[in-house]
Order: structure tokens, then sequence, then C-alpha cells
């Protein structure tokens, strides 16, 4: 069903039961986005407030909030899509398999978007202190917009051909904007407004910028798509949502999607930057303030019932995740057309997304050897390091199919084992250092500094993995509380991180030849082991958002031979909080109270959360 305004869909939700409106006035400082959350975790139903506090506009959430509800969203025009962009990346498709893509000329009718004179959005104009102040978490710098379609022209090209719809976090107020005048624009390394805010600078001028609030759902996962070249966003969003977008611009302004909710309308002045953050972000810890782009702000549109659409993030899994699954179902078939060889590439979501990555690819280099080893792979990530988004991974775990054709790559514990089962310490562990990684990751050595490592297997099975800890094993001084995550797998809580590197030397240098911590392949150095093991996710969050690869892996016997690095006892991974992290999310009691009051019985959430 091809929804034309955001009102259609919330319309739509409510006639299927996948809607529940609270009548009940609600503050949209942290007790919104701590309902949202709660729901979220229940698997309920999406949300439409009515009465929000400071603001006379509603506020729908968890419109993502099950990848069923996503599904239902677009259950018209998910199939041809996904052969649209199949088609996109490899033109000679239809030609091998015409049956397949007979859908995609119904669909392409939909993809130019169209130029209008007038629209819903230029009923009515207000002011930035009118709009919802969502605040999602207590050390937040101020009301964020957590759905922002921020729309940008080439300005060395303009137009909708070479546009950029991404999803850039804006901060409405607080620190040292000038209200109802200035909002921050916070975008991350590697993306697409970047080029043509570069553009801008080397011109000297100023970047037109929309910022596009809620209008038909397509829109919203545009914007997070990554979308071949060649194919703007208000295209694929036309074709997803089963229709053509249309487009006005005001008084020869930047265009704007003439049935969105809201728009903010101005530009980023290419000689002014301010403080934009904390916010807390999708890695589970708050993003800190930091220097970013300031949008001057010259209009707020909004249209006649204009609802405002939000989410929150925060430790994952959140309702960002249903985006990363929804963009699996449209793009997963395609990755061995992008990278030859590689057959699945998963992004841990409970990770973060960026921090893990888990990849699995062809190794037949050498058909004839009589031991496999990774070599094909190893080409094969090189690859998966440079395509856009996945550049920014941090672990890049990978695996030869040869070894295991039925290993399921969103099975994390099943991968690991496998990986833990075959992997060389001695010469598996490939890594680059001094590189970037993602914006909001702080394990590095900077922002947007950090390294990256490879970690390969293939070939037959090296060992059993250890599936109770021994009675025997004994801890150096101030290592305590050895806790089994996984087969094969040992927490250790440490003693509070110090910058001296002897802390962790005097744990890697402490074990005899004959040892029986040697049977664990991984060890992690954390501040809380039973924590760390008490599930598959709190490890991998702990492990693999704490840790940078070139200051914290480290391991027993370990040696450098020609530049490379490796050890031929168990790796260590040093994952406990250091100085330089940002501080990780935390709800506020006395608003989680007032949740549960909403959940008590005759409340509107009773039986939801």
């Amino acid at each position: 069903m091809g929804y034309r305004s955001l009102a259609e869909c919330v319309a739509d939700l409510r006639k299927n039961d996948r809607l529940v409106v609270i009548e009940e006035e609600v503050d949209p400082y942290l007790e919104v986005g701590a309902i949202q959350r709660r729901v979220y975790q229940a698997g309920g139903p999406a949300l439409l407030f009515r009465r929000v506090k400071g603001t006379a506009f509603p506020m729908a959430g968890n419109l993502f909030g099950t990848i069923e509800r996503a599904r239902f969203l677009f259950r018209d025009t998910l199939d041809s899509v996904a052969r649209l962009v199949e088609m996109k990346v490899d033109p000679s498709a239809a030609m091998k398999r015409p049956w397949r893509f007979r859908g995609v000329p119904f669909t392409g009718l939909h993809l130019l978007p169209k130029r209008v004179h007038r629209g819903p959005i230029l009923a009515h104009q207000t002011t930035i202190s009118k709009l919802p102040a969502l605040t999602s978490w207590p050390k937040d710098g101020g009301p964020f917009v957590t759905l922002p379609l921020v729309y940008t022209e080439d300005p060395d090209r303009p137009g909708l051909a070479r546009s950029n719809l991404g999803m850039y976090r804006v901060q409405l107020s607080g620190n040292e904007y000038e209200t109802d005048r200035e909002v921050g624009l916070h975008y991350q390394i590697h993306r697409g407004i970047g080029v043509h805010h570069a553009a801008a600078i080397r011109r000297g001028e100023p970047l037109r910028v929309n910022v596009v609030v809620g209008g038909p759902p397509a829109m919203m996962v545009a914007a997070v798509m990554p979308l071949p070249e060649g194919l703007p966003e208000f295209a694929f969003a036309g074709a997803l949502g089963g229709r053509r977008v249309a487009m006005v611009a005001p008084e020869g302004r930047l265009a704007m999607p003439a049935e969105a909710d809201f728009v903010i309308s101005g530009y980023i002045d290419p000689n002014v930057r301010k403080p934009e953050g904390p916010f807390g972000d999708h890695l589970g810890y708050y993003s800190l303030a930091h220097d970013f782009p300031v949008l001057k702000v010259e209009r707020v549109y909004h249209r006649e019932g204009a609802i405002w659409p939000f989410t929150t993030v925060g430790r994952p899994p959140q309702e960002d995740t249903t985006f990363g699954e929804l963009i699996h179902d449209l793009t997963g078939p395609i990755i061995p057309t992008v990278i030859h060889g590689l057959h699945a590439v998963h992004a841990v979501d409970a990770a973060g997304v960026h921090p893990l990555l888990l990849a699995i690819a062809s190794e037949r280099y050498v058909p004839y050897a009589e031991v496999r080893r990774p070599q094909e792979i190893l080409t094969v990530a090189n690859a998966v390091l440079g395509q856009g988004q996945l550049s920014l991974a941090k672990y890049l775990l990978i695996v030869a199919r040869e070894d295991d054709p039925d290993l399921d790559i969103h099975d994390v514990g099943a991968f690991l084992r496998h990986l833990l089962e075959r992997i060389d310490w001695r010469s598996d562990l490939h890594f680059q250092t001094r590189t970037t990684i993602d914006t909001l990751d702080y394990s590095g050595h900077g922002l947007n500094q950090g390294s990256k490592v490879v970690m390969a297997a293939a070939g037959p099975k090296r060992r059993d993995l250890p599936r109770e800890i021994p009675s025997e094993l004994r801890l150096p001084d101030g290592f305590r509380d050895p806790q089994l995550v996984m087969p094969g797998v040992l927490a250790v809580s440490g003693p509070k991180y110090a910058l001296e590197a002897t802390r962790i030397d005097a744990f890697t240098s402490s074990f005899g030849p004959n040892d029986p911590i040697r049977a664990f392949p991984l060890i992690v150095i954390v501040d809380d082991a039973e924590f760390t093991a008490r599930t598959l996710n709190n490890f991998v969050w702990v492990v693999f958002t704490r840790s940078n690869p070139a200051a914290d892996v480290h391991g027993i016997d370990s040696f450098i031979h020609d530049k490379h690095w490796g050890c031929s006892g168990p790796l260590v991974i040093d994952a406990r909080i250091k100085p330089h992290h940002a501080p990780p999310l935390e709800d506020d009691p006395e608003v989680e109270k007032r949740v549960d009051r909403l959940a008590a019985p005759g409340g509107p959430l009773h039986g939801i959360i």
C-alpha cells in the first residue's frame, strides 16, 4: 500500500490494530523516549501521543518497532524493489532471469520524482521552539530530531539527480545555538552530505539544506539505504512507497517533499561550527560534544495536521535494528555481485553495527593444497573494508564457506565457535593502524581515529573448545572471577584500567607452557566478568565497543616477525572501560516509575509492557 503521507500510515496501522493512541499528556523530556524504548523491548505496537507537553503537535513512535510491522508498511512493494536494486547492480540479470524481474517496469514508473507548484507542506509556518523537544537521555545536550531526513544538492551540479537524503542528527536547541535561529547538524564520516559540504566550502558559499521530518515512511527507509551510485534516495522512496515523490520548491528555495509533515529550511555557513551533543547514541554510550556545522534556520514549514515521528536509540537492539533488517531484506541477495567471492556479511547489531562485522567468503586460490589456509578470503576482506559504510568495520571476522557450507552468518555464537576452532593467532591476524573508525566510537585514539583487525580462519579444526573452567586455573594478582562466556571464551575481571601497559603484561606473561588457561583461544579482560558472560549480547557489546584493536589486542607468547604481530598462546582483548571512553547510557529511575504507572491496570500501556 503506497502511503501518500505519514497520517495515512498512522491511520492504516490503527485500523489494523498495530497502533495504540495515548491520550494522557506525556513529557518529551525523557518520558516519551523511555516509553518508546520499553514498548519496543516488549515487541509492542506503534504509538501515537496526542498530548505532548510544550507543543501543539502529536508525536508518533515505534513505527518500525518490529520487522513484521516494517514489512507490513511496504507489503505491496518490497519484493519488486528488491528486484529493482538487484537489477541496478547487475543490469544483465533481467536478461538471464526475465520472470524474476517481471514487476520491475511497473516499479520503475515511480522512480522519477515529480515537480509540483504547491503542496500540503506549505500550509503553515512555525518556529523551532514550538516543535516537540524530544530529549531521550539525561545527559543529552538538548532536544534532537531523531528521524531527520537531511536533503542537500551538489553545489557543482544542482538538481535531484545528484542529491543526497541522509539521516543525520539534528540538535534543535541547547549549547551555544541561537534560539529559533540555529540548529546543530551532526553527520558522521563517510556520508553523502560531506561531499556536498566540501564542494560548498571549496566554492566559498553556503550549502542549502532542508531538514525534512515526517512524510511517507518510505522516505525514512530511503535515507538510511546504502544505494548504488546513480540511484537518488527520493527515487528509491518512490519505488518503495509505490508512488512518485512530489517535490515543491517555494520561492526558488531548495526543493522539499510536498507531503512532508515538517521542513526546517536554511543553510550551512561554511565558516561556522559550534559544539553539538552530547547525545545518547546507538552504541549504548553518549557521543560527546564536538564542533559540527550549524544550520542557519530561515523558515520552518508544516502541513495541516502535522505529526512528528521519532525514535530513540541506545544500547542495541533498539528500533533502528529494524532498519538494518529491512536493508538486508532488500540488498542481501546482491552482495555476491558487488564483491566477487563474498557470500554473506553481517554487521552485528548487538555490538553497535560498525564495531563487529562477520563475513563468509570462498577460499579457492590453491584448490590442490593439502591444508587450506586464509588466502582468497584475505583478498575479500580487503575489498569489504573498501566498501562504503563497511569500511568503518573495526573487527572483521571472516571464514571460508568451504569449511561449513551451512554456517548461518546471523548465528553469532555458531560463527564465533567456527572461527575459534580454526584460527591460528600466529598468522591469521591482520591489523590496520592509525585509520578511520565510526565517528560515534570512542574506543580509538581520537575522533574518527582508531584501528582495525581482520581475523581470518580457513581449514580444518585445529582445537576443541573447552566447555568448563578447569578447577586448577589460577590468575595473577588483581585478576579475578573467571567466567565461561561460551565454549573457548573466558571472561576475567581485571583491575581498574591504568595507562601503564605493564598491567596487562602482568597477565599475559604470568602463565607457564602447560597452564590450563592455554586451552582457551580467546580471553577477554573486562570490568565485570559476570555481566559480560551473562548473555552473548553482553559479550559482543562489552568486548567490541570497548576495545581498539591496535591498542587493546594482546596475547600470551606474543611476537613480532617482519612487522607481523601474532601470538602462539591465547588471544587476550582488553575490554575494560578506559579514561577516554564515553559514559554508558543509564535510564532515569524516576522517569521509569512514571512509565510503570502508564502500564498499571487501567493505564494505556497495560498489557503491552
